[in-house]
């Protein structure tokens, strides 16, 4: 049942939880949010946490936790091997995912690094819906070559289709009977594709794609890091799945998988991750690496802590009251922002709301970045804090040739259960004020560009005076607020 409801003839999300533990934020005026932006290279990713007023950039270890895992944490059991915590994480992984071997490991982008260097080959190609950056940067340090199969509508920006996030099924069998099934190390389906506005896949096009996977004998690995997204979307938008409960799609899910891993700073709500495996041999190739590179079996270069907390989380994101707050508020945020005439991604999906640079500031070139602009500019006009989902992401190839991205977004998360619909309310006025000035925003150029996942730590410039212009215009506005 939806929990959005009406108050003076306009819908709202209605949050079903109370605030009981706060963190004071700050909002610092607007030269100051120049300066700091200019600190940071105009790379959202190097601003200094005091210096944010709202953190949309992700919601990747962010999301509030309940009492419930407070308390969790402080029955936690610190022996190294052989921990208590393990077994309660490992005994609810496998009640909801229906999966004996699990692995432990720090975060998702762990688990990627394990699954790729036990299961993809040089010269091999990896399938999926859509890739994610560090995903698809573990396929090729191992020698492999990431295949883009997501239907069409999937790329179109605004559209009524409520399964943007599916795979193209004919293009995956006649890609595998191309290739043969001993080029294709496994078929990877991202559950909420990230870089493409958080858009799920339907129930039944994961049952498709498995089927698939079985008759030509490709492990099929799911990453379940936005699960609690999809799971909403199917549960509210899929009309088989109608009357499935959350518990029973998960294990639905789950039957069509062979391989699920994730990152438990999303799916959790806390901060760790893992990997489930339905195979013993898979998962015996896999144990070796975890001593190696995360830590002994049972903790996986978690924190016990956590590992607690997670257990309680993966419990209570099989309560509709609890996950459909996200994407309710991203809804609301989409709808009003779409009501003001700024270009978003259609419909609403998950992780958050999706600006659309390429029509908000379309005179700025793709190759000047008008995704990271924009989320420079706004954090400048507003301390809102996003992060640029477009061609910044991106890598260049071997010969030093860049690709430009399929879309240029600003992604403003909604970590769960951590905004008032004020915050959000404050971030929609901000956003169209910049829209009402958009052509002032310019370009941007690289002054410090790492190889490899540059849009984590890589330093860029205004190839214009544009940030200057934008303060300007700013007080000319509001005079001597904030």
């Amino acid at each position: 049942m939806s929990n959005v409801r009406f108050f003076g003839g306009q819908q709202f999300p209605l949050e079903m939880h109370k605030v009981r533990i706060i963190q004071k934020l700050n909002l610092h005026p607007i030269e100051k949010r120049l300066e700091a932006i200019m600190g940071a290279g105009y790379n959202t990713f190097l601003l200094r946490n005091e210096d944010v007023f709202l953190d949309m950039l992700t919601d990747s270890g962010v999301n509030a936790m309940s009492q419930e895992q407070q308390a969790a944490m402080f029955r936690a059991d610190d022996a190294y091997a052989g921990s208590a915590t393990y077994e309660r994480l490992h005994a609810k992984l496998t009640e909801l995912f229906g999966m004996e071997y699990f692995l432990p490991a720090h975060q998702g982008r762990a688990a990627e690094n394990i699954i790729s260097r036990v299961l993809v080959r040089e010269g091999t190609y990896v399938p999926m819906n859509y890739h994610f950056t560090t995903s698809k940067q573990h396929i090729v340090e191992n020698g492999g070559e990431v295949v883009e199969l997501i239907r069409p509508e999937g790329l179109d920006v605004v559209s009524d289709e409520p399964f943007k996030g599916n795979i193209d099924v004919p293009r995956l069998r006649a890609f595998i009977e191309e290739k043969t099934p001993k080029k294709v190390s496994y078929v990877r389906m991202e559950a909420g594709t990230n870089l493409i506005g958080g858009q799920p896949f339907s129930l039944q096009n994961l049952r498709e794609t498995y089927q698939i996977c079985k008759e030509f004998q490709i492990p099929l690995v799911l990453d379940a890091s936005l699960l609690a997204d999809n799971l909403y979307f199917i549960h509210e938008r899929e009309e088989d799945a109608s009357g499935m409960t959350v518990r029973q799609i998960t294990a639905e899910m789950a039957a069509n998988a062979d391989i699920i891993y994730f990152s438990a700073r999303k799916l959790g709500f806390g901060r760790g991750g893992g990997i489930l495996i339905r195979e013993e041999e898979t998962y015996k190739n896999m144990r070796g690496l975890i001593p190696m590179f995360e830590g002994f079996l049972t903790y996986g270069g978690m924190s016990v802590r956590e590992m607690e907390a997670i257990t309680v989380g993966l419990d209570e994101t099989m309560d509709i009251d609890m996950i459909d707050q996200g994407p309710q508020f991203i809804e609301y945020m989409v709808r009003e922002l779409d009501n003001r005439g700024i270009p978003v991604i259609k419909p609403a999906g998950g992780l958050g709301a999706h600006v659309d640079a390429m029509r908000f500031v379309d005179h700025i070139p793709q190759s000047e970045y008008p995704a990271g602009a924009l989320a420079a500019a706004l954090y400048i006009a507003s301390g809102v804090r996003g992060m640029e989902r477009g061609t910044m992401s991106e890598a260049r190839d071997a010969e030093g040739v860049e690709p430009l991205a399929d879309m240029e977004l600003v992604r403003l998360a909604m970590p769960r259960r951590v905004f008032t619909l004020s915050q959000v309310n404050y971030a929609i006025d901000r956003l169209d004020w910049l829209y009402q000035n958009r052509r002032h925003i310019g370009g941007m150029e690289w002054e410090e560009e790492p190889e490899i996942l540059r849009f984590f730590y890589g330093r860029l410039r205004p190839k214009t005076d544009w940030p200057n212009t934008i303060v300007k215009r700013f007080r000319a506005d509001f005079g001597d607020s904030l």
